[in-house]
């Protein structure tokens, strides 16, 4: 008979370190202080995650979600029981909707209390899952290493989200002989049948007017250099959401027709709106309404994604190609012919939005310009920089106008667009990208929604700058006002002195 000596709380930090986890983000509790003891213990080796404490859980999600977008895998967030837990209800809403990996964990009240009115007691297994991938309470020490296993699977799976684990204390101090579960390598995806490439191919040779629409997970690493690859062979207008920010080069520059997101109003929107085939790769409906582009519904649809494309009225694509959308592109590629011109739609729409951009560079104004601002600071970075937008007015001036060019260096929230995202995501991009430029973008409304986090970034000696758009309003909220019902309200607020509040931080703030 096994001795059982290790407890359910060591074997949960023994299973996180089987899976590499580097950080836990948080906020500390009592049904946290097991995990906690375990990690002090454990501090001197290199394999025991770094506890990161943070000002607000919505922001340990946050921190974690930043983690997960531009690594691939997930790390682990850490709440307390009841407003702990609830804390981070937001945060994990985001993950799932935005398609990016997180692990919460989150302390319990002891089963024995569970049926009572007490301190701090609530069902987090319940809460957690109609917003997650999974949410689970483990109430069985020898399942603790399925259970992670589970989640982190679960988390970095197609579709990437949110997984959430509730402890209660009674399973952190009971004892079992279980060790963590291996890793097992994720599937090898296939490549469509033949006969499916051949219909998505005989679209493209017979369509007078293409358009590649691409969308977050065409910038996945495995899968940017085939689209790459498909876009500089094809040789037809390229359009990204907001996500796919990257995906297209420096050197195929000449192909991108901008980005479309809010409203069909952009140059992209031009382009959609007249072609006759539109090969989607990696695009999902949460990221534009295909109502918004193809109310018409008269061109035909090619999706090419690890997924199937969801039921919509405005999206019913004539061939799926599902399954690795890398092989998928590359055999689509030897099948397609290159296209000699480009089309005077495509060629009026570049002309406005390069137009346009271009015309920050001249416009000397006070206070300065969004142009302008926007101009500076690409021509400041480097393509390796991450830049980050917050949720507000700000983000659509740089979703339309700067441009990136390396997959995952423009990061937005559009999945459940959630404001206060910027500061912790850029905390995050300082650590998973050490050595590389981070600028993070707020307006004044989204900055204060998170501003906590300054102690953070100054305690962790984060090298990163936070840049904040001044309107002292919801202004995003009040043009959305003034063109439905011509008048504002309810969207402006005081005027803080965002330099002395950073500065009581610690911050290097102007």
């Amino acid at each position: 008979m096994h001795k059982k000596t290790t407890s359910g709380a060591q074997l949960t930090i023994d299973c996180l370190k089987k899976q590499g986890v580097k950080y836990i983000f948080g906020v500390p509790g009592a049904s946290l202080m097991p995990f906690l003891d375990i990690l002090y213990r454990d501090r001197a080796h290199a394999d025991t995650p770094q506890f990161i404490i943070c000002r607000h859980e919505q922001s340990a999600v946050f921190m974690a979600q930043c983690w997960g977008r531009l690594t691939g895998t997930p790390v682990v967030c850490m709440a307390t029981a009841g407003p702990g837990a609830t804390n981070l209800v937001t945060g994990m809403a985001t993950a799932t909707a935005d398609r990016d990996p997180v692990i919460a964990i989150t302390g319990e009240n002891p089963h024995g209390t569970h049926f009572k009115k007490t301190h701090q007691n609530l069902s987090t297994a319940r809460l957690f899952r109609p917003i997650t991938k999974m949410s689970h309470e483990v109430n069985d020490v020898d399942m603790i290493p399925e259970a992670i296993s589970t989640a982190f699977r679960l988390a970095t799976s197609q579709r990437p989200g949110s997984v959430h684990l509730s402890f209660p204390m009674d399973i952190l101090a009971d004892t079992t002989d279980r060790e963590p579960l291996e890793i097992s390598a994720a599937p090898r995806l296939s490549v469509s049948p033949l006969s499916y490439l051949y219909a998505a191919s005989s679209i493209l040779k017979e369509a007078r007017y293409p358009v590649v629409l691409l969308g977050l997970a065409a910038t996945e690493s495995s899968v940017v250099p085939a689209v790459r690859r498909f876009a500089a062979t094809f040789n037809a207008p390229v359009i990204g959401t907001f996500e796919a920010a990257g995906a297209i080069p420096r050197s195929l520059v000449s192909l991108f027709c901008g980005r479309v997101g809010m409203k069909a109003i952009e140059p992209g929107d031009i382009a959609l709106q007249n072609s006759d085939a539109v090969i989607a790769i990696g695009y999902d409906t949460i990221e534009y309404a295909p109502s918004l582009w193809n109310t018409v519904g008269s061109r035909k649809i090619i999706h090419v994604d690890f997924l199937p494309s969801d039921p919509d009225l405005y999206y019913q694509p004539a061939v799926e190609l599902v399954g690795s959308i890398a092989d998928n592109l590359d055999a689509l590629r030897e099948r397609v012919p290159a296209r000699s011109s480009v089309h005077p739609l495509t060629q009026k729409a570049q002309k406005a939005l390069f137009d346009e951009q271009l015309r920050g560079k001249s416009i000397d104004s006070s206070p300065v310009h969004p142009l302008r601002l926007i101009h500076d600071v690409r021509s400041a970075l480097g393509d390796d920089a991450t830049v980050i937008s917050d949720v507000g007015s700000h983000q659509v001036w740089l979703a339309k106008y700067f441009f990136s060019y390396e997959p995952r260096t423009l990061l937005f929230s559009m999945g459940f667009q959630t404001m206060g995202v910027a500061l912790p995501w850029a905390i995050a991009a300082t650590l998973a990208r050490p050595g590389t430029p981070v600028v993070s973008n707020s307006g004044d409304g989204s900055f204060l929604m998170s501003a906590t986090e300054l102690e953070t970034a100054v305690r962790l000696k984060c090298r990163l700058i936070h840049l904040v758009w001044r309107d002292g309003s919801y202004n995003l909220v009040k043009i959305q006002q003034l063109q439905a019902f011509e008048r504002s309200w309810g969207v402006e607020f005081g005027n803080p002195d965002i330099v002395a509040f950073a500065k009581s931080f610690g911050a290097h703030a102007y």
